[in-house]
């Protein structure tokens, strides 16, 4: 468990020193499975979980993101969310409970130790950190750009991370960079 605090401590310090994650909404799939070193869905862990989450919690404190955590395949890869996000996100709940069989260690784990969690259909997050290849992509915003941190396993698990940035749009004559207006296109 020592080293497994230490590998996602050190993911956590390299998000927070990259400084490409500031504020929104912040996904992480997890498979405990994985970290463990077994195939995804076979030998869940909340001891596991219980390590994870109170290291991740520090990214939501000095990162200023909201942590989601997705839901394994038997729940259709549904979130758990604070209440308040769903309300300020207008976000669509669903009636079910993570636990471990159905959800995952880490879902399950996150429902029972956050303040007031709901379960949500989808999401579009700013970023995410995904654990074991649990697929979070259908959750982050249209363009996800990979985040290269030099950390690339928590235990056995293969780690990726994203960040979301707006698409570009308008082709060479376009300007990404807001300037006042001066003139028509065609200046």
């Amino acid at each position: 468990m020592k080293m497994i605090q230490k590998d996602v401590r050190s993911v956590v310090d390299q998000l927070i020193e990259e400084k490409a994650i500031t504020g929104g909404l912040f996904v992480i799939g997890c498979s405990t499975s994985e970290i463990a070193g077994e195939r995804i869905g076979t030998s869940g862990s909340e001891a596991i979980a219980e390590v994870v989450f109170s290291e991740l919690k520090r990214l939501e404190d000095q990162a200023g993101v909201k942590l989601v955590f997705q839901c394994c395949e038997h729940l259709n890869r549904s979130l758990v969310v604070e209440r308040s996000v769903l309300d300020q996100q207008r976000l669509v709940e669903v009636a079910a409970v993570p636990v471990a069989k159905a959800g995952g260690s880490m879902a399950s784990f996150a429902y029972k130790h956050m303040h007031d969690p709901v379960l949500v259909e989808s999401i579009e997050a700013h970023g995410g950190l995904d654990i074991g290849d649990t697929m979070i992509g259908m959750h982050l915003k249209r363009v996800a750009v990979p985040l290269r941190i030099p950390q690339k396993s928590i235990g056995h698990a293969h780690i990726t991370a994203a960040k979301t940035r707006p698409p570009l749009i308008g082709g060479a004559r376009a300007m990404y960079v807001t300037q006042p207006e001066e003139g028509s296109c065609d200046h």
